[in-house]
């Protein structure tokens, strides 16, 4: 059976196309095994074509993660117009969304060995430090008061935001607003009390 000839594409659409299957193939395969070979093939283009749209597989690499990356970003953005809480909601609503529906990429990326490889670890680890500055705007914007412990606070947040998304039972009746309604009130409990922490009263607290 003759080989499938490659629709005809302009160089921007052709580009993203072979980002798009790249972003589709790290479903289920690490970076490393992210082959441009097999890329090229499921384009219908030669590998040499490939790399006429990448200077090296390098490049192409960084390309598929800033693309996800960008959509992250892009998808958890909420309207600045927005008053406090409804822009808090619209940030968790975004990032839950955003990471139910693509869940297993955004394990390999974000939190797999995929978001540490050397040649993207810089593209992951900014992304992560823009939605960091969201969480902390957040916080601003609800009036809570500022603490120098403000930054670990965040990242802490957000490690628990994320387990809590990549976990939650979603099969279950009102998953999702129960989800966010659960992060709604992590953010507001850890965050809102950085500047007065409460600890357990000094005293046996076993049961009987």
């Amino acid at each position: 059976m003759p080989e499938k000839r490659a629709a005809r594409l302009s160089p921007d659409e052709r580009r993203a196309q072979l980002v798009a299957i790249g972003v589709d193939m790290l479903v289920d395969r690490s970076l490393d095994e992210l082959s441009t070979d097999d890329v090229a093939r499921r384009a219908g283009i030669s590998r040499g074509l490939l790399f006429h749209y990448f200077d090296s597989k390098r490049d192409f690499y960084r390309s598929v993660v800033r693309s996800e990356c960008d959509d992250f970003a892009a998808a958890t953005e909420p309207d600045a117009s927005l008053e406090p809480v409804a822009w808090l909601r619209s940030f968790i609503a975004g990032f839950v969304a955003y990471v139910t529906e693509h869940r297993r990429v955004y394990l390999a990326l974000v939190r797999g060995a995929a978001g540490s490889h050397p040649a993207v670890e810089d593209i992951v680890e900014a992304t992560r430090s823009t939605l960091a500055r969201r969480v902390e705007e957040g916080q601003r914007r609800l009036g809570m008061p500022h603490s120098p412990r403000l930054s670990v606070a965040t990242r802490a947040w957000m490690a628990f935001a994320e387990e809590a998304v990549t976990s939650w039972p979603l099969d279950e009746p009102d998953a999702l607003a129960e989800l966010g309604a659960f992060l709604e009130s992590s953010f507001i409990c850890l965050l809102g009390t950085l500047d007065r922490p409460v600890a357990l009263p000094d005293q046996d607290l076993s049961p009987l």
